[in-house]
Parts: C-alpha cells; structure tokens; sequence
C-alpha cells in the first residue's frame, strides 16, 4: 500500500504530471484531461452521494471505486507493456460494465416507459445525477478522443458510455421511480408569457 506522507511533490510545477507508466507529460494531454474528468466525475458523484441511502448509496460508492480504477486505465499508456510493471496494472473489465447493465435493467423494471424528453430535476439526488450524466459524458468525449490518437482501453470507453445511462435512469428512480420527473414541454414559451 502506498503511504502519503506530503500531498505537494513540486513535480508538477512546470506544467508537467507523470502518467501511470512513469512518461512525463504536460497536464493539459488529451490523457490528463481524460483522467482529470474522470475525478471531476468522481467528486460530482461525491456530492449525489449525499443525498443517497440504501441501495443506490451503495450503488454509488461502488461507482466511486469503479472511477478511481477509471482513472487510473487511463493514465497508464501502453497496454502491450502492462505484463512488465512488476504489479498489477488497474483495467476496466467486462464484469465493471455487466454489473451496471444489470443494475440499470433492475431500475428500468421499476420505471414507466418514457413518453417525454425530461428536465434535470426534481429531487435533490436526481439533480446531482443528471449532473453526473453530463460529466460522464465529457469524460467518454474525451476518452473518445483520445482513443483517436492513442490506445486506450475499449471496456474503459464501454464503461463511459454505459455510466451515463445509468445515471440517468438512477436519476429517474430518484424522482419516485419516474412519477416526479420533470416533462420538457417542446415551445412552452414561444407565447411569450
């Protein structure tokens, strides 16, 4: 286990951080931006937390792990070279993506159809959600795009993607399983009133 003993190393202060693999790079690499979301993710999802309780709390400090494990593919490069870190290298698996289909087919079992896009709200846990979703989905925009110039972990990108799914249908159960979601109303205001 890694002990930190300082929080500050003054590594970083020329405007470079090191990756998993030891590479130095500068902190605004499409890789940093990534990993970087993925802990804004984390931290938003922190704030939902705190409106959560049984299961979906649960559910949640799951996810919260599951992002550090995240975080921690993306920064390591070099896939083909995880064999000689001398330690286990952190991956997403299929068995990380599995398990929230699984969790997401439960909540949608619970859940009228939808008829209506719907506006983030209502509950205070369900807003928390639909602002994960939003970050989710920047993170898998960036993880895309990195993936465009460099390797990254295909069941990472999966994870994203399904990840923002389930905190949008997490966010509907928050709202009493769907009957407290907020209808968009298409040209509500056009009137002008």
């Amino acid at each position: 286990m890694v002990v930190l003993n300082r929080i500050y190393t003054k590594t970083g202060d020329a405007g470079e951080t090191a990756l998993g693999n030891g590479a130095r790079v500068p902190k605004h690499a499409p890789r940093v931006a990534a990993y970087g979301t993925v802990d804004e993710l984390n931290a938003t999802l922190g704030l939902a937390r705190l409106h959560a309780g049984g299961e979906m709390a649960a559910a949640i400090a799951r996810i919260q792990n599951d992002l550090f494990d995240l975080g921690a593919d993306l920064a390591r490069p070099d896939m083909a070279r995880d064999a000689e870190a001398g330690h286990p290298v952190l991956r997403i698996v299929p068995a990380q993506v599995v398990r929230l289909e699984s969790e997401m087919d439960a909540m949608i079992a619970r859940l009228d159809p939808l008829r209506s896009f719907i506006l983030p709200g209502g509950s205070a846990l369900s807003a928390h959600l639909h602002l994960c979703r939003t970050v989710a989905r920047r993170a898998e925009r960036e993880a895309v795009a990195l993936a465009g110039a460099e390797e990254v972990n295909d069941q990472a990108l999966i994870y994203l993607n399904r990840l923002s799914d389930w905190f949008f249908t997490a966010g509907r159960i928050a709202n009493d399983e769907g009957r407290a979601d907020i209808l968009w109303v298409p040209g509500a205001n056009r009137d002008g009133t």
